[in-house]
């Protein structure tokens, strides 16, 4: 039996040296007057740093230039790096670019890897998913954006909404419906292409966000983008025709998993915030630490913490060993509770906190504007718990009377015990 919640001493050295990498040359950089620009020049020197500790895009095997780490490791990684939306640039994986290279690299031909991801690797290009659309809500079987047959060529056409990084990247990996039939089987309706953004046809405009309203962002913005009529060469098709489906899911699962390890940096670096705050703060003649409303949020942050921290972690565990699609409710499991957890800790850091917490002074206030958008991205917190229960329920049958009936359960027992009840001497006791 193996039981072990311990890590690797060698690897343990390496997280160590991230802890401190990132809380030493990566927080400060948050202060400054950054933009998206001035930002990627500052981190050049620090990705140097990454590569030297061979931490560099560690989410792909060393034939790419990776580590092949599995997902237990590279939760272990997210977790530190979730501290600070700045930190995944310096190592390479931030999002989308990390879950698209794995996307060329799972179904990329040599020439698309030759193309995609050999820079997309390097940091030298930057690339967005357009999947999502206006109007279709949670369900992707709805998408109206179409790719059609012109010769060998294919001719895209729709509109793709909250795209994120669409203003900013070189390419777009877009899901289009290229089975046009209504009654077509919509798991297979769609394919996938990948979209260089200097096409004629390519046009996208900012979108303001809750937590970006100017779509300044330092490393993500969202936009809208279409494509009118947009020509593609047939080499543009990544993967089968109709595997659209089968790509996404491969890509979100274990990126589903590095949300929600960075989800519980964000928590732990509010939680120290508001843990500091207790201990430093007085109020009616005492500390803020011992007044019991205090202590409770702190006991409950704590554990949500903990139970959203094992509970991914044996997630990926299970990705690692059984795979992607054997741990689909677990996936689904940790979105929505890991997004719980992350609103409900840094709503108390910021009321501990008072004015200050609501104030530009910490940073609590654009995470957890930030944070909101957790229960929406990735699917929203209502369709993975319908998966969740949906999974779960598959487990039972209905029955006419409860498998707990005590009534039912008793006839059953008398009968398999009737002869050991008849040795049994008269209970002197009734």
């Amino acid at each position: 039996m193996t039981w072990d919640f311990s890590t690797d001493p060698a690897f343990e050295s390496k997280l160590q040296w991230m802890r401190e990498f990132v809380r030493e040359e990566i927080y400060p950089l948050e202060t400054l007057p950054l933009t998206w620009h001035s930002f990627r020049r500052m981190i050049e020197p620090l990705k140097e740093q990454v590569k030297a500790q061979g931490l560099w895009a560690a989410h792909l095997g060393p034939e790419l230039g990776g580590q092949g780490y599995g997902q237990v490791k590279l939760g272990l990684m997210h977790e530190i790096l979730g501290g600070s939306e700045l930190a995944p640039p310096a190592f390479g994986n931030q999002a989308p670019d990390s879950g698209n290279s794995e996307l060329v690299a799972l179904a990329g031909t040599e020439e698309q890897k030759q193309r995609w991801l050999t820079p997309l690797l390097a940091g030298d290009i930057y690339s967005a998913i357009s999947m999502t659309e206006s109007g279709t809500g949670s369900d992707p079987r709805q998408f109206t954006t179409r790719a059609v047959r012109d010769g060998s060529d294919w001719i895209l056409h729709g509109t793709k909404f909250m795209v994120g990084n669409a203003n900013r990247s070189d390419v777009h990996f877009v899901m289009a419906r290229t089975d046009l039939d209504p009654e077509a089987n919509p798991y297979s309706a769609m394919s996938m292409f990948i979209v260089p953004t200097d096409l004629p046809g390519v046009s996208s405009r900012f979108l303001g966000t809750m937590s970006d309203p100017e779509a300044r962002g330092v490393v993500h913005t969202h936009g809208e983008v279409t494509y009118a009529d947009v020509r593609l060469p047939a080499e543009s098709l990544l993967g089968a025709e109709g595997a659209a489906f089968t790509l996404a899911q491969q890509r979100l699962g274990p990126g589903r998993i590095h949300h929600c390890m960075r989800w519980l940096g964000v928590c732990r670096r509010a939680f120290d915030a508001m843990c500091e705050r207790a201990v430093s703060k007085s109020l009616r003649g005492g500390l803020l630490s011992e007044k019991q409303t205090i202590q409770n949020w702190v006991a409950d942050s704590a554990a949500a913490m903990e139970a959203a921290r094992l509970l991914t972690l044996k997630t990926a565990w299970k990705v690692d060993t059984e795979g992607v699609a054997a741990a689909r409710t677990e996936i689904a499991m940790i979105k929505y509770f890991g997004a719980t957890v992350m609103h409900d800790v840094l709503d108390r850091a910021i009321q501990i906190h008072g004015a200050l917490g609501f104030s530009t002074d910490l940073p609590l206030e654009e995470m957890y504007r930030w944070s909101r958008a957790a229960r929406i991205y990735d699917g929203p917190d209502e369709v993975h718990r319908m998966v969740v229960a949906r999974n779960v329920l598959r487990g039972y049958t209905p029955r006419p009377v409860p498998t707990e009936h005590v009534p039912t359960r008793r006839v059953k027992a008398m009968e398999r015990f009737a002869s050991r009840l008849a040795e049994l001497p008269p209970d002197a006791g009734r």
